[in-house]
């Protein structure tokens, strides 16, 4: 990887991991300073890297970097000798802020931040958006989108809750089995999120980030390692997310279905993973409690199957008709709909997409592009038109023209 590239790219990676791990020593209530602290670092290496050529060990530079810069901000800090300084000596506070970057440490620091992040004091979305802005390495543009927000308002809500947290006694500690009920959803929500915006980017031209879904991937393992967080839901999550990696072959290469999924050229997809995303799914099958992680999972497991399975597309169309009772979003209610046109036909879903209350979904319009064409083939155009009007990234854009050029042929 070329220098000019890796400093974006370990900005991603290593961001939330030393966050993670200054707020460990720091305390969430000085979340803004460790953040500051990190970001510092990064702009040390932007500063130094290109003249004195990259380090041995990049990771390990950013860490004591960030720990140096982390001591000689508790130097500064006017309340550094009436609260710290007293109950540390010298000799303990430099041991103690040696720099550990085992990926036993890094993995309990990320996850201590998580759950503090999701505690319940703070609303669903501040937990989220922190989560996502410290701990993920989101930019505001890329929050936005994943709330379907202004970015002022994220803005807002950010300051809002780091102001929160620092009036908050909330400790950096994992909760216990009792509390994890209460921040567990929130949490898995972040991930999803998490890996949605690499799957699905609509603030970045890639087809696909695929760093983002595997850092999803990696603190999802986190949890369904533990004992304690492994519920059904997580390892629903965790079948999902396998699933949908084990396509990343098939969608850098296919153009994509209106919804942006590529499950047409199944002979692509890692059959490893597949079978890891199996493993997960039968682990989440024990209990009543049928989650929305529960279907999708289910839903991109058929995805997986090849088309000439007749059974696919009417299972697929029963399981959205299950997850539009949990989730009746756009996104779901569009998907539902291009089930519907494989089952029943076009007509069928015509009528149901035309009383959907989709907004300014660009992929909605895309939908009734591809179900108009050869029906109405002026409405058809005139919906690719506005989803094209709609469209975020240049990847959606060439997609839709393509299929206008096709249409009009």
């Amino acid at each position: 990887m070329k220098q000019q590239e890796l400093i974006p790219h370990l900005f991603r990676t290593e961001f939330g991991k030393i966050t993670a791990v200054l707020c460990r020593h720091l305390g969430i209530a000085e979340m803004g300073a460790a953040e500051d602290i990190a970001s510092d670092t990064f702009v040390a290496a932007l500063e130094t890297w290109p003249y004195n050529g990259l380090p041995d060990n990049p990771v390990g530079w950013l860490h004591t970097v960030a720990l140096n810069k982390m001591r000689n901000y508790l130097q500064r800090r006017d309340t550094y000798n009436k609260r710290v300084k007293p109950q540390l000596v010298v000799g303990e506070v430099t041991e103690a802020l040696e720099p550990d970057l085992s990926d036993k440490n890094i993995a309990d620091s990320q996850l201590r931040m998580l759950f503090a992040l999701c505690h319940p004091s703070l609303s669903a979305e501040a937990q989220i958006a922190l989560s996502l802005r410290i701990l993920c390495g989101f930019g505001i543009d890329e929050i936005a989108s994943a709330f379907l927000a202004k970015k002022e308002t994220i803005t807002k809500r950010l300051y809002r809750a780091r102001e929160q947290l620092r009036a908050e006694p909330i400790e950096l500690s994992l909760p216990s089995a009792k509390e994890t009920h209460a921040r567990l959803g929130s949490v898995l929500t972040t991930l999803y999120l998490l890996f949605s915006e690499g799957y699905y980017s609509e603030s970045n031209n890639e087809v696909l980030r695929e760093n983002l879904c595997f850092e999803a991937l990696r603190i999802t393992y986190l949890l369904v390692g533990s004992d304690i967080y492994n519920t059904p839901e997580v390892s629903a999550l965790m079948a999902l997310m396998c699933f949908k990696a084990s396509g990343f072959s098939a969608r850098k290469v296919v153009a994509g279905m209106p919804t942006g999924d590529d499950e047409n050229e199944t002979v692509l997809w890692e059959r490893e993973l597949i079978a890891r995303g199996v493993h997960y799914l039968r682990a989440a099958s024990v209990g009543a409690n049928l989650s929305k992680y529960h279907l999708e999972a289910t839903i991109a497991y058929w995805h997986t199957v090849p088309e000439d399975s007749e059974e696919k597309w009417a299972t697929i169309l029963r399981l959205f008709d299950q997850l539009v009772l949990l989730d009746a979003s756009p996104v779901v209610q569009v998907n539902r709909c291009y089930a519907v046109a494989r089952v029943r036909g076009k007509e069928e879903a015509i009528k149901d997409a035309l009383m959907l209350e989709a907004g300014h979904n660009q992929y909605y319009f895309s939908l009734l592009g591809e179900l108009y064409a050869g029906i109405d083939n002026n409405a058809a155009a005139n919906y690719l038109q506005h989803a094209l009007s709609l469209a975020r990234t240049d990847r959606d854009r060439a997609l839709v023209r393509n299929r206008l050029e096709a249409l009009l042929k």
